[in-house]
């Protein structure tokens, strides 16, 4: 296998460039990223409808990760619920050494092969859900060996990595490779692997909502309305929508809870 993530950098000596010399070189780089995903999109495709397939018959979505790549699916699981207003249970991020590792570096906690398959455990995985490794390299055995757990459970896998022929790739039924080539500092994975993995998330739980009707038309009809900005958001939704003046699409967003909800009630009263 050959591991891109891990090549030398195309630039040399860094330490003896100007601040914008280094903030042009690396959005040159980042450039490159979009387009190594829009590669992979057919990869991509494949995994977001066996996404949906289960999801939609009542299972979950679970990632899991370390370093960056667990702190990228957790965040992706942790903004599904406010953005679409799914259960908090629904899509699940998991990171090797637990929430502390969110924080700090947990050493060694990637080189544990049984511990993802313990964490995922804990929240009674089954063959209903899907199960998502994300790692840049490929190789990490946390999740790796998690992934092999699953299968021997009959759940679907899938992986997110940036290495050609990835070991994480021979072991899901839907693999997902960016190869954006290698990091700007040496091995820095936490930047365009980083930033391809993101991306892909983003695809994934977005697409995934859509499908499973949390969005109308273009707009997050069911987000949780948990502050002033997407108070005041919902309501003019709820405005554009019904026709209402503000006032009133106010009212009857507290009334209902949901712009959803004081949607259809509208129209439900007018019929």
């Amino acid at each position: 296998m050959r591991k891109i993530t891990e090549e030398p950098s195309h630039y040399r000596h860094l330490e003896q460039k100007l601040v914008r010399e280094i903030l042009e070189d690396i959005n040159t780089e980042d450039q490159k990223v979009a387009l190594a995903v829009r590669e992979a999109i057919p990869q991509i495709e494949k995994l977001a409808l066996a996404i949906v397939d289960k999801m939609m018959a009542g299972g979950r979505l679970f990632y899991i990760g370390a370093g960056t790549s667990g702190r990228l699916g957790v965040l992706d699981a942790s903004e599904c619920p406010p953005t679409y207003g799914v259960p908090k249970g629904l899509v699940i991020g998991l990171i090797a050494g637990g929430d502390t590792a969110l924080r700090n570096s947990v050493e060694k906690a990637e080189d544990d092969p049984g511990q993802a398959w313990k964490d995922l455990c804990e929240y009674d995985i089954c063959d209903k859900d899907v199960l998502v490794g994300i790692a840049a390299s490929g190789t990490t055995p946390y999740v790796i060996h998690g992934l092999k757990a699953a299968n021997s459970h009959g759940i679907i896998t899938g992986s997110i990595s940036c290495n050609p022929g990835a070991p994480v790739s021979e072991v899901v039924k839907y693999p997902v490779e960016v190869v954006v080539g290698p990091e700007y500092v040496t091995g820095s994975t936490r930047m365009k692997s980083g930033t391809a993995q993101k991306l892909v998330l983003n695809m994934l739980s977005t697409s995934v909502m859509i499908r499973l009707g949390r969005v109308r038309d273009n707009r997050m009809v069911d987000m949780q309305l948990s502050n002033t900005k997407l108070v005041d958001r919902g309501v003019k939704m709820v405005m554009e929508k019904t026709g209402l003046n503000y006032d009133e699409a106010s009212l009857l967003l507290q009334e209902t809870g949901s712009v959803r909800k004081a949607v259809d009630q509208y129209f439900a009263n007018k019929s």
